[in-house]
């Protein structure tokens, strides 16, 4: 009892009491500046900010409307567009418009001298400040204010680019992969999903192509890839394709159809499995012949009809060997069928036998399809064999 009160006094004493009001300080402060950067705390903020530089530029344009214009009142209008939600904006608004009408009374009409409030400078105003109720009306209807909008896309974006990273394989394989969107954008339809699964012992790896290309299909391949992590390793590799092809179904998409190839690899005897959903064939590279050979599954496109069937092929990967998956994006253009586009990846890819294929997808995208205006991807998987393990192994 005594030690009790003992604490309890010590806890009550004026230092005590004041570091605990400062604590609650901080952490509030903290929490209102975390709430205003998502976008979920109140504008008043920058609302208070930007009326008291409305009356600002008013006085300095009526001390000297040479080098401050009546025009310099956009300013605020286009940063209250950005800032403020519709309602507040419609109070910086009249704040603007106050101003003007003074700047007009005070410096005289515009037909008296230069500098002054003229039509073309009240136009201009009233235009930004249409535009800007415009924006803020779309973020308020979307519900992502421009302080979250900017971080949401970069989060999607990493979101993406995580769930396309391949897992680490053993001592004697080597796996990289590629991705190229359409115009040099952020958001790609093609994607990967990987996990190695059976304790380990099998890597599975997913390729899609969704419809469509850049923004226009990165929305769906993000919620595809999401879905194809999920079911990846959580069903049999036979299943995987008819589950992703009924996922596709209910999502009943105007534009809902897409490619995939699916590879099931055993890291111990080198042996796999290619399922294909309407995909470009892989490539797999024998070491013995130095020749590359088509590997193609039979299967239709994902999202077309409810009972389709997939067929896998099957190979192996022997020491020295190299398999390539891509999308189509890689082989196929307007002016270059398929075929052709295979023999020259495959020609390109020939420089990398010798030295070994590290760092080789990235350049081989460069090479064999740098300009084009489409989504591409490259996956490689090679085992390893003496010449490359040699290759590879700096010398000291």
């Amino acid at each position: 009892m005594a030690e009790g009160r003992q604490r309890r006094a010590e806890a009550e004493t004026l230092t005590a009491r004041l570091k605990h009001m400062m604590h609650r300080v901080r952490t509030g402060v903290r929490r209102s500046a975390v709430d205003y950067f998502r976008g979920d705390g109140s504008d008043w903020i920058a609302l208070a900010f930007l009326l008291l530089t409305v009356p600002l530029i008013a006085a300095t344009t009526l001390a000297n409307s040479v080098w401050c214009s009546p025009a310099a009142l956009v300013l605020p209008i286009v940063a209250g567009g950005l800032l403020l939600r519709p309602s507040s904006l419609l109070g910086l608004y009249a704040a603007a418009a106050t101003a003007l009408i003074v700047e007009s009374v005070q410096l005289g009409p515009y037909t008296q001298g230069p500098s002054r409030v003229t039509p073309g400078v009240v136009l201009v105003v009233a235009a930004c400040g249409f535009f800007g109720l415009l924006i803020a009306q779309f973020r308020s209807r979307v519900g992502v204010p421009w302080r979250r909008g900017g971080t949401m896309l970069f989060d999607l974006r990493e979101r993406i680019r995580v769930q396309s990273k391949l897992p680490k394989l053993p001592h004697g394989w080597h796996r990289e992969m590629a991705l190229r969107p359409a115009g040099g954008q952020s958001f790609s339809g093609d994607f990967v999903v990987a996990a190695r699964t059976n304790g380990g012992r099998t890597m599975e790896v997913v390729l899609t192509d969704v419809s469509g290309k850049g923004m226009d299909a990165g929305s769906r391949a993000l919620l595809l890839s999401g879905a194809f992590g999920g079911l990846l390793g959580s069903l049999p590799p036979h299943a995987f394709l008819p589950a992703a092809n009924g996922y596709l179904l209910r999502q009943d998409w105007d534009e809902g159809f897409a490619t995939s190839i699916h590879l099931v690899l055993d890291l111990d005897s080198g042996d796999y499995e290619l399922y294909s959903a309407g995909h470009p064939p892989g490539l797999q590279l024998s070491a013995g012949s130095g020749r590359w050979e088509e590997k193609a599954a039979e299967g239709p496109l994902l999202g077309v009809y409810e009972g389709a069937q997939f067929d896998p092929v099957k190979g192996s990967l022997r020491p020295g060997d190299v398999l390539m998956l891509f999308t189509d994006g890689l082989v196929e253009t307007s002016d270059r069928d398929i075929v052709e586009g295979i023999d020259r990846l495959t020609g390109e890819a020939d420089r990398y036998v010798a030295g070994g294929f590290q760092g080789a997808a990235w350049h081989l995208i460069e090479a064999v399809a740098k300009d084009v205006n489409d989504d591409r991807a490259l996956l490689l998987v090679c085992r390893e064999g003496p010449t490359t393990a040699a290759a590879a192994t700096p010398v000291h």
